[in-house]
């Protein structure tokens, strides 16, 4: 194992534009992932349609996986996502984009803690158009919104305002131009858009049904979406998520230690 500490600035620069480079060729494959495939009857656990403005809170035991489809194309679906066994872990974006190399979330990469643990994986994906840059934030014609949502929902798990964080909304891309700043993504909210994520870890999570704050207005009219709980076939060996780097084997390293 490198030992950073005792490297010179020189070296730790190497380090980097190496790690980077090879993040970039990665990411310029891509894992051979399919979208997501229709589930078999006897694999559902659970099912919900989610009205537009309103959320939907569930638990989604480790081996089990989510899938969140947009069916009536709305402008983002915001979540929240808790350690179900220790709810002061949750999902941290910074860490999931540094981590990876890329604000792009899409099959085959990871939804990171901020204990260094892996919370899901993207398993599948019809899109690759999500955002974890932005966040939720209140609606200002008084609408409902993801930030009250999420308040809302952490409430009746015991949870408060502090456990609430910045999250990720997917079917909602963000792109940043050259001088920084960001615009909607054309390409989001596609009607019939779907993702699966399988739990790493037993999970918490909140969806929140809301539009994403950078939505045009003429796209800020949610419709519902269907959230569908089922069971996973368990990874392989060559799983695409767990190997996709030395950056995702720590993780996974983390998370299994976790569960020892």
């Amino acid at each position: 194992m490198t030992q950073l500490d005792d490297l010179s600035s020189e070296a730790c620069r190497r380090r980097y534009g190496a790690l980077l480079a090879a993040a970039r060729d990665r990411a310029a494959v891509g894992p051979d992932l399919p979208s997501p495939r229709e589930i078999v009857p006897a694999a559902i656990l659970a099912r919900e349609t989610i009205p537009g403005g309103w959320y939907w809170t569930c638990r989604v035991k480790r081996g089990s996986a989510l899938r969140i489809v947009n069916t009536n194309g709305s402008p983002g679906v915001a979540a929240q996502i808790w350690n179900a066994d220790d709810p002061t872990e949750r999902y941290n974006p910074a860490d999931t984009m540094k981590v990876q190399w890329t604000t792009r979330l899409r099959a085959g990469l990871l939804l990171l803690s901020d204990m260094g643990r892996v919370l899901a994986s993207i398993i599948a994906d019809s899109d690759g158009v999500h955002d974890s840059l932005l966040g939720a934030g209140p609606q200002e014609d008084g609408r409902r919104n993801s930030r009250d949502n999420f308040l809302l929902a952490a409430s009746k798990h015991g949870l408060d305002a502090r456990d609430v964080g910045p999250c990720i909304t997917f079917f909602a891309g963000v792109r940043a131009d050259q001088a920084g700043g960001l615009h909607w993504d054309p390409a989001s909210a596609r009607a019939g858009a779907a993702i699966d994520l399988r739990a790493e870890m037993n999970l918490l999570i909140v969806l929140s049904n809301c539009p994403h704050p950078l939505a045009p207005a003429q796209a800020a009219t949610p419709g519902a979406i269907d959230a569908v709980v089922w069971t996973a076939p368990p990874p392989a060996s060559d799983d695409p998520c767990r190997t996709a780097g030395p950056e995702a084997v720590r993780a996974f390293e983390n998370t299994e230690r976790y569960f020892r």
